[in-house]
């Protein structure tokens, strides 16, 4: 199966569960569900620790916390989620080309370096040679920003995509296919892009991509129903946001913060 009969896939399913978004609001308005990425730390997470965003919104938050953009994506438009904190671009883009109703509002973080693919040790390659990947396998979670990054490294070292036998996997399925011997290429972030660098090298470092216009960063996304209905509790949420940015920007903060 191709990449694109994948991702395309991807895209009806969410397109599915995007008919769900109905009342998003209703019946939240003592509480507020926000998903949020739990694989890199954050400021944000200062304030959710200390109650800050409760003090300021008036309201009982239930925090979930997702491993994927793309679980982010189902979750709203289910309605069981009203904002997600650190979305990627990808599945977003994917989730809203289908139908679904949501915006970005804000730019959660960029992590060039935290996201990225690696390959097995035993192949000897690098960006010296990264021709060699085609026909290779390799472990990707589709519809992601590792995705994306593997699609513009491909791109970027002329590696035919359609010559290599793509496997949709999370990214700690794919440290541990890695791990295994079982694809000769994975790609991921966080915890799980460390593990699979214990099973093999990167091509390009985080600036490396960026030089190439191959940029990685999460956005704060809602449904749009719920920015409409209850625009305030957005506002504040992103104000007590904003303030947690600007306190670990200050490194005074950064002891009491961690």
């Amino acid at each position: 199966m191709t990449i694109k009969t994948k991702l395309m896939g991807a895209v009806a399913a969410t397109a599915m569960l995007a008919g769900a978004q109905g009342a998003v609001a209703d019946g939240h308005s003592d509480e507020l569900t926000v998903a949020y990425f739990l694989e890199w730390p954050m400021p944000f997470q200062f304030a959710k620790e200390t109650g800050l965003y409760e003090e300021a919104l008036g309201k009982k938050i239930n925090w979930v916390s997702f491993d994927t953009g793309t679980a982010m994506s189902a979750a709203m438009a289910s309605g069981d989620v009203q904002i997600s904190v650190s979305q990627g671009v990808p599945p977003f883009v994917v989730a809203a080309s289908a139908g679904q109703d949501i915006q970005i509002v804000d730019v959660a973080v960029s992590y060039s370096e935290n996201d990225n693919c690696v390959v097995a040790s035993g192949l000897e390659i690098d960006k010296e040679s990264a021709s060699e990947l085609a026909g290779k396998k390799v472990a990707v979670p589709l519809g992601t920003a590792a995705h994306y990054g593997f699609l513009s490294q491909m791109a970027h070292f002329g590696v035919d995509v359609a010559s290599m036998e793509v496997v949709d996997m999370a990214p700690a399925e794919g440290a541990a296919a890695l791990s295994q011997g079982s694809v000769d290429m994975s790609c991921g972030w966080g915890g799980a892009l460390r593990r699979m660098k214990e099973s093999g090298n990167i091509l390009l470092t985080g600036a490396e991509k960026e030089a190439l216009g191959i940029l990685v960063f999460d956005a704060t996304t809602a449904p749009a129903d719920f920015i409409a209905e209850d625009g305030d509790t957005l506002a504040a949420f992103l104000k007590v946001t904003a303030e947690a940015n600007a306190m670990w920007a200050d490194e005074a903060n950064h002891a009491k913060m961690l």
